[in-house]
């Protein structure tokens, strides 16, 4: 097996619309914008699940054991180079807008949808807007927060 390495291998799409976000179809998402080209390198911030513990131990235990509670995101938010002109991205990511981030991994970003490949969707409402601080060297860039609405789907496919 070879490792798989990160740069150009992220697809990110905001897309308004999905009937099933286990199974979007490759319609739904070519309907979508695609992010990836605009965001910074470390603009997928946020998106890594961790899991809470629940403690089930027994007043008779003398051990300290655990299951599985409930799954949360936080600080999820992205992170994009500010575009000149018509910025598409910047009028459409804003306060109370509602959708869905859809993020494939694994595969070049150049690479079209098609059935079977595996995404993550994420229901998603876009918090304020944030023009970050300029600093020398670097492009201008702002942030979005983007409160995760209801479970997310972290194994789905291509319809």
């Amino acid at each position: 097996m070879a490792d798989i390495v990160v740069d150009g291998f992220t697809r990110v799409y905001f897309v308004s619309a999905i009937a099933n976000q286990a199974a979007p179809t490759t319609t739904e998402l070519n309907a979508g914008i695609s992010l990836a080209s605009v965001m910074t390198p470390d603009g997928l911030t946020g998106f890594e699940p961790s899991t809470a513990d629940v403690d089930n131990s027994a007043l008779n235990s003398t051990f300290d054991t655990k299951t599985i509670g409930r799954d949360s995101f936080s600080g999820t938010k992205l992170i994009f180079k500010k575009q000149s002109g018509t910025d598409t991205v910047y009028n459409t990511l804003t306060r109370g807008t509602t959708g869905f981030i859809v993020v494939r991994r694994y595969l070049a970003e150049s690479t079209a949808w098609a059935s079977t490949q595996p995404v993550e969707v994420y229901p998603v409402i876009f918090g304020q807007t944030r023009n970050l601080a300029p600093t020398a060297n670097t492009v201008t860039k702002w942030e979005v927060d983007t409160k995760i609405t209801t479970s997310p789907t972290i194994r789905g496919a291509v319809a």
